[in-house]
């Protein structure tokens, strides 16, 4: 913001006597700023008294308006509480008028900059006249929070705006008649500043307020207690007044509190999942406004409001903030103040078309200044357009236009507004071109009322819109009477329905997914109703992206983990994150986007990263108590599948925990520990956070047997404990499993350590016959538990997958291989001279045909290994994903690989075993 020049644009004035006698009042202006004065004040009654009030001044602040406005706030912040704000404030808002509206109306301040002066004047006036207040206050009150609302609250004040405050106290630790009086008290604080901001005098008036905000207006005080506020929002808050949280601030008195109270109320304003329940409730207060204004029928320009009309200011605000609640709490990026902000960003995180948010944007900033130029004309609260003829020539004077290309603009702009938002508010925008009517006489089946999700009769309506299009999806899957089946039991699980059925009525692809997911298998029909809010991730934006990574995963988790206040909240955010992309793996995998081999990595990114980003975490708050991890801490040793990174939906996890605590004895918290009870409590921490349920769920079964002695030792181990086991007492079959193992978490060093023992003890090749006689012992154990096997049994049975990757780890335990997998297994295999070229491919093709069973099996549910106990669409689905026609060719194909691979083993063993144990 610079002087007043150059002017780039000027308004012509409509009354010429009135801009001469304005030109005259400023004799010391020079043209482009004389003409500015002149046609400003000829246009606008206001503007013009003041000029003849503020002309001297005006000259003082011409050459820098930024500083001369900074320093008008200046003497604000700069009077005595004990002075009387009255006449101080009154000058303020006459000259941030006449700055503004010439910096507006030349175009020399863009619009952005208009509303945030205003705005910070607004701000200045609130503090001042309530440290005036409370100096005259009987008694000692509790200084009050003044939180800024609507368009304050997000810096967008428009020209002669009134201001929507509520104002709340910190009540932590009042007793009820402290509350009392401290809320009697603090009620003729707020009056007493309200006055000076409102009552018009002489000298005019500051800021007309509103109170009407704050919880249940017509029933409590004008300051409340802010354990109070809180309690009516969690218990009676409703979605416009979620929608005026979106923008609030505190903007005077105790910030501190204010920015806690917000802190707190964020679970009320941003909800965690996608909310496209909003969308019908703002949409309802849309058309409460207009049929509270009477502001129905089509567009016309005479006396159009701007605001509250078809096509106007609020239509965009609406259709912003109304997106902001949908997204907010999955993304706290979304969650900005300002209406232009906000469009910018919903686009660039995909929720907004581009297009679309480039014209709201752009009819925004021409909705805005034709409003100020409609209040500058009288300083009147109007959002009206000019009934007449007249009014609408002075206006395109005003704003240097000829009136019918003004009208043009005008309407141009309305009219888009209005279709744009109308098209994401109509209730049934976004419906398939293919479906049915759009609402259903009934309930095609009407047990469905009966189920939880249909009690509501907002439930009801919107699922009646979308029962046709439902019953079309399902009557045209495979096997229409399974999916039928499965559909009721998703229906029958679901404990409440509007949310889910606003989220598909304004998604409706999300039906043909939860069709086909459904009809795969009741276990995941069951899951969907449990956890209905894993579809959110779907339109979320990066659904259906490439995979990320486990390194950008880890540093999302970690950044949405710090968002969070206290533990609990921060273990329920881990295991709502890790629903989300265990989903999107599942549907990647169900929609064949990835194979099998492809998602199991997946599935073990996914694990590390959360391992990874949760561990700080669990160590911060046990450190809390305890203090940090004496010595070095922790390395967090994966092993078997996680090992492998090969998990499937349905892995636990296998750990070893190694500590290294140098020369410390115990921890240096206020209870510290002995280095073993800290380690070992520490461990049962790390355990409980992946495995407790919380309303959220688990986030993984934990097996710890790996560990050295198994169940029978300590569940942490110390890194020299850990070396002296592996080298002096470990059975075989533990170095086998180490060959698997990998670093998943834990401090770097440690880790290092780890794993430069094990690349040291694992690289020294052993002898064969004694590990293959303890393979073969291992084997027979693992036939005489488990007896006869399921058709479609994919992880145990000789060979099968078990039993190849058994094979596969001795090999490498035998060539002196580390973290070798299954194929680096075969290959070692081969390579020492035990199988042919042709025996390693019989073995790869066995191992892969079992794992992608298992892949398939352990998305489908548990149990499902019979291929009898599953529905055609699951069969179908298994046959799929193993790669094969039908059923019988997967059971040709399982027998006979799994015999050639069996085989192999059996003669490796018979011929390298020796006389070991049988």
């Amino acid at each position: 913001m610079t002087a007043l020049a150059p002017v780039t644009r000027c308004p012509r004035p409509y009354n010429a006597d009135r801009g001469a006698e304005a030109r005259a009042a400023v004799p010391w202006a020079d043209a482009p700023l004389a003409d500015l004065v002149a046609g400003a004040a000829g246009c606008a009654p206001y503007i013009a008294q003041l000029v003849a009030a503020e002309g001297d001044w005006l000259e003082t602040a011409a050459p820098d308006p930024r500083a001369a406005f900074d320093a008008e706030l200046a003497v604000l912040r700069d009077l005595p509480p004990e002075a009387d704000p009255s006449s101080p404030l009154r000058t303020a808002k006459r000259r941030a008028a006449l700055l503004t509206a010439l910096a507006d109306l030349g175009g020399l301040w863009p619009l952005a900059d208009i509303t945030h002066a205003l705005t910070e004047l607004a701000d200045t006036a609130c503090s001042v006249a309530l440290g005036a207040a409370m100096a005259r206050a009987r008694g000692a009150p509790p200084m009050p929070t003044i939180f800024a609302m609507g368009k304050m609250g997000a810096f967008e004040l428009n020209y002669s705006s009134d201001i929507d405050l509520i104002c709340l106290f910190d009540d932590r630790g009042f007793g009820p008649a402290e509350v009392a009086e401290a809320r009697s008290g603090l009620a003729r604080v707020i009056r007493r500043m309200t006055g000076w901001l409102n009552d018009v005098t002489d000298e005019g008036y500051v800021f007309r307020t509103d109170l009407r905000l704050r919880p249940d207006a017509g029933a409590t005080p004008v300051c409340i207690a802010m354990s109070a506020a809180e309690t009516y929002y969690e218990t009676h808050g409703r979605t416009w007044e979620r929608a005026a949280w979106v923008k609030a601030r505190p903007c005077a008195g105790d910030m501190e509190a204010g920015d806690r109270f917000i802190a707190d109320l964020r679970p009320f304003i941003w909800r965690r999942h996608l909310d496209f329940a909003a969308v019908r409730d703002a949409h309802d207060m849309r058309l409460a406004i207009r049929e509270h204004k009477g502001l129905h029928g089509p567009i016309t320009l005479p006396g159009h409001n701007l605001k509250l009309g078809r096509g106007g200011i609020r239509e965009i605000e609406f259709f912003t903030q109304t997106r902001q609640i949908i997204a907010g709490g999955r993304d706290p990026s979304l969650r900005l103040r300002g209406t232009a902000e906000g469009l910018e960003r919903l686009t660039r995180k995909g929720w907004v078309d581009a297009d679309a948010a480039g014209a709201l944007a752009r009819h925004y900033r021409t909705l805005r200044e034709a409003e100020h130029r409609v209040q500058m004309l009288r300083d009147a609260q109007t959002h009206d357009l000019p009934r007449d003829a007249a009014g609408f020539e002075r206006l395109a004077a005003f704003m240097d236009m000829d009136r019918a290309a003004l009208e043009r603009h005008l309407s141009e702009a309305l009219e888009e507004v209005n279709e744009i938002t109308d098209r994401f508010f109509d209730r049934d925008a976004g419906r398939l071109p293919s479906d049915p009517a759009p609402v259903a006489p009934a309930v095609a089946d009407e047990s469905w009322l009966r189920y939880p999700a249909l009690r509501s009769d907002r439930a009801a309506q919107i699922f009646r819109r979308l029962q046709p299009g439902i019953l079309a999806r399902l009557a045209t899957a495979d096997r229409p009477d399974e999916a039928r089946a499965a559909f009721d039991r998703f229906l029958s699980g679901l404990p409440a329905g509007v949310q889910l059925f606003s989220l598909f009525d304004a998604n409706p692809q999300l039906i043909d997914l939860l069709v086909e997911i459904v009809s795969v298998g009741p276990e995941l029909a069951g899951y969907l109703s449990r956890h209905a809010e894993v579809f959110d991730a779907v339109i979320a934006g990066e659904f259906f992206t490439p995979w990320p990574g486990v390194e950008t995963m880890h540093e999302a988790l970690a950044a949405a983990l710090a968002e969070e206040r206290d533990y609990e909240a921060q273990l329920d955010t881990a295991r709502r994150w890790r629903k989300d992309w265990q989903f999107r793996i599942g549907v990647h995998l169900l929609r064949g986007i990835v194979p099998p081999e492809e998602a199991a990595r997946h599935y073990a990114d996914l694990a590390e990263a959360v391992m990874r980003a949760l561990w700080p975490v669990i160590v911060a708050h046990f450190a809390a108590k305890h203090g940090t991890p004496p010595g070095r801490g922790v390395a967090l040793l994966g092993m078997g599948s996680l090992g492998a990174a090969r998990l499937h939906a349905r892995s636990d996890l296998d750990l070893i925990v190694i500590y290294d605590a140098g020369d410390a004895t115990e921890s240096d918290g206020p209870r510290p520990l002995a280095v073993r009870p800290y380690y070992a409590r520490l461990t049962q921490a790390l355990v409980t956070a992946l495995t407790a349920p919380t309303a959220e769920g688990r986030l993984y079964e934990v097996d710890m047997r790996l560990r050295p002695s198994g169940n029978q030792g300590p569940v942490a181990t110390s890194l020299t404990a850990f070396r002296d086991y592996q080298q002096d007492q470990a059975w075989t079959w533990e170095h086998m499993a180490l060959t698997r193992a990998r670093i998943v978490a834990g401090d770097a060093g440690v880790g290092a350590d780890v794993r430069g023992f094990l690349d040291t003890h694992l690289s020294i090749p052993r002898e064969a016959a004694p590990v293959l006689a303890d393979l073969r012992d291992m084997r027979d154990r693992i036939a005489a538990a488990h007896g006869t096997l399921d058709d479609w049994e994919g992880k145990l049975g000789q060979g099968r997958l078990q039993d190849i990757e058994l094979f596969a780890q001795a090999a490498c335990l035998c060539a002196g291989v580390f973290h070798g997998d299954v194929d680096e297994g075969i290959a070692a295999a081969h390579a020492l001279g035990w199988i042919t070229e042709r025996e390693a491919e019989a073995l790869t093709d066995a191992h892969a045909l079992c794992w992608r069973l298992r892949m398939a099996e352990q998305l489908i549910g548990p149990d499902v290994s019979d291929p009898d106990k599953l529905g055609a669409g699951g069969q179908a689905f298994i046959v799929r994903i193993a790669g094969q026609s039908d059923r019988d060719q997967l059971d040709a194909a399982l027998a006979s690989r799994s015999s050639a691979a069996a085989a192999v083993i059996d003669r490796v063993i018979a011929e390298r075993a020796g006389n070991g144990p049988q």
